[in-house]
Order: structure tokens, then C-alpha cells, then sequence
């Protein structure tokens, strides 16, 4: 049996948003598993979603560049929000996005690849900004999207400057209609992933584990309502439909105009491009995303350099 320490109470709530003690039983009834904690709150109605606390976004800047059918996005890290306002670190994340576009867009691939500004590869690149800036930097994230023909729209939110901002999505979208048109209606399926971060592009795409997952929760639920195991199973069905048209993106409402659905919007849209359009594969990057970064008490940290 694994002991239940405050420390993991603690994590639970900040994830969670349950009491001290129904965060103290749901670890207990699952042994310390974290996310099996978090997934029996839900089942009980005590914890609504699975909210992730502690993910302080990193600082640094999301680019995007594109090139012919192909775009692509990557994450540059820095310590502080100042450096990345620097001209110089706008102007490397920049460069590396138009290196990223002669790549496959893997980290890997893209940090090997010749930096034209220094003659030296990318990782070797970064390295030369940290001595100049004075600041650790990381290439922490990069993606390619490419079609045979049509576009790869692309759309950052919370810009910087031209292609740099905080959160980047590209949207590949294969047709052979107006050029014109496929960007119109891409750069709007991009703002809308910006907007709502879907899953996954259709609902049978959907992660099988993340969908047992919900499943298994909603099973839990609706036996919490003491109901017969086949009215159970029709209530979990039924709730299985809404949580896919609420995370795959061409099921979901479309922000810009949410009578209709994405789906419905990219189909509208082929009349005008006169061709078909189909979504082929989408990205988006938040600035930070996933990275746990140390929170300091400034106050106290300026009252020890005060005390000398």
C-alpha cells in the first residue's frame, strides 16, 4: 500500500480542484496513482476535468515559415520573457523556421541542419546566441505538415512579429482548387485549432487509450446515478458521441460560426475552390506547453539580496 503524503495531496488539488480530503480518499482508493486519482474525482462529480496545474509556460517564441505545399512551426526556449522581446532571438527563431523548411521538421533533423547566418548548424547556432545573449535557449519542438498540392495554412496567435508569437498551428489541406480560397478557409480551421485544440481531425482518429479513458469515467459516472447496467450502457454511448464531436475537428462547432461545424465549413468551401478539399493533418504549438517550470517568490528573493 503506498503511503499518501501531503506533497501528493497537495499535487492532486492543484490538478484536480477537489478538497484536501476527497483528494486524500481518491489517492487512497487508487493506491497513489496520480491520474487514476484525478480520473475517480471526475467519476464522482468532485473534479469536473483533468486540469493540469504547474505547466508554467516557458518563455521563448513559437515561428512559423512556409514554402510552396509545405509549412512548418517550431519552439525556440528562453529563461525570460525579456530575451525573447530581443531582436537578435526574433531573428534566430526566424532563421531556424527557413532552415526547418529544408527538413523533415524533426528536432533532430532541424538542429543539424547548416544555419546560412554562421556556416554552422543550428544547434551550434543557439549555442553562440546563449554566449551572446547571456541566456539559456532550447529547440524544444518542431513539426512539418506537407501536401502534394494544395496548401498548409498557417496562423499564429499573440504575435510578436511577422511569423513569431506564443502559439503557432499549421492546417494541411490537400485540393486541387483556388490557392486563394484554401487559404482563406485554412487560415480560419487554423484559428479555429488555436481556439479549441482538438484531439485529433476525425473522431475515428481519436487516441484508443485517451477514449477508453473517457469511457471508463463515464461508466463510473453513470453508475453513481444507480441505474440498470443496460441504461448504463446507453447513457455511456451516448455521451461517447458528444465527447467526440467535441474533440475531433472536423465535428466540432466552428468558432466562426458555430451553427455550422468545422466540417461543414471546409465542404462549403469546395464550391468556391472548385475542387474538393480534404484535411490532412494539423499542428499547434503553445508556447511552454508541458514544461514545469520553477516558480520563485520574487518579494522573498529581493529581500535576501537586500539583507547582503
Amino acid at each position: 500500500m503506498t503511503e499518501i503524503t501531503a506533497a501528493m495531496v497537495k499535487e492532486l488539488r492543484e490538478k484536480s480542484g477537489a478538497g484536501m480530503m476527497d483528494c486524500k480518499k481518491a489517492l487512497a482508493e487508487t493506491n497513489g496513482d496520480m491520474e487514476a486519482a484525478i480520473d475517480w474525482l471526475r467519476a464522482k462529480g468532485i473534479a469536473k476535468a483533468d486540469k493540469k496545474s504547474g505547466r508554467t509556460a516557458a518563455e521563448g517564441l513559437i515561428g512559423v515559415a512556409t514554402m510552396g505545399h509545405k509549412a512548418v512551426v517550431v519552439e525556440l526556449n528562453s529563461e525570460t520573457d525579456f530575451v525573447a522581446r530581443n531582436d537578435a532571438f526574433q531573428d534566430l527563431i526566424r532563421g531556424i523556421a527557413q532552415v526547418a523548411l529544408t527538413t523533415d521538421g524533426t528536432v533532430e533533423a532541424v538542429s543539424a541542419a547548416n544555419y546560412p547566418a554562421t556556416g554552422k548548424n543550428v544547434s551550434d547556432s543557439i549555442k553562440d546566441a546563449i554566449a551572446t545573449i547571456g541566456e539559456n535557449m532550447t529547440l524544444r519542438r518542431s513539426a512539418a505538415l506537407e501536401v502534394p498540392h494544395g496548401v498548409v495554412a498557417t496562423y499564429v496567435h499573440n504575435a510578436a512579429g511577422d511569423g513569431i508569437g506564443k502559439l503557432g498551428v499549421l492546417v494541411a489541406l490537400k485540393s486541387e482548387g483556388d490557392k486563394a480560397v484554401l487559404n482563406s478557409i485554412g487560415r480560419q480551421v487554423a484559428m479555429h485549432i488555436a481556439a479549441t485544440n482538438p484531439l485529433a481531425i476525425r473522431a475515428e482518429e481519436v487516441d484508443a487509450a485517451v477514449a477508453e479513458r473517457e469511457r471508463n469515467v463515464f461508466i463510473e459516472q453513470a453508475r453513481e446515478s444507480g441505474k440498470p447496467e443496460a441504461i448504463i450502457e446507453k447513457m455511456v454511448d451516448g455521451r461517447m458521441r458528444k465527447f467526440f464531436e467535441e474533440v475531433a475537428l472536423l465535428s466540432q462547432a466552428f468558432v466562426i460560426n458555430p451553427d455550422i461545424t468545422v466540417g461543414d465549413a471546409v465542404k462549403a468551401a469546395e464550391k468556391e475552390a472548385g475542387a474538393a478539399i480534404e484535411v490532412t493533418g494539423m499542428v499547434r504549438l503553445l508556447l511552454g506547453e508541458g514544461v514545469e517550470k520553477e516558480e520563485s517568490d520574487f518579494a522573498a528573493e529581493v529581500a535576501a539580496v537586500a539583507k547582503g
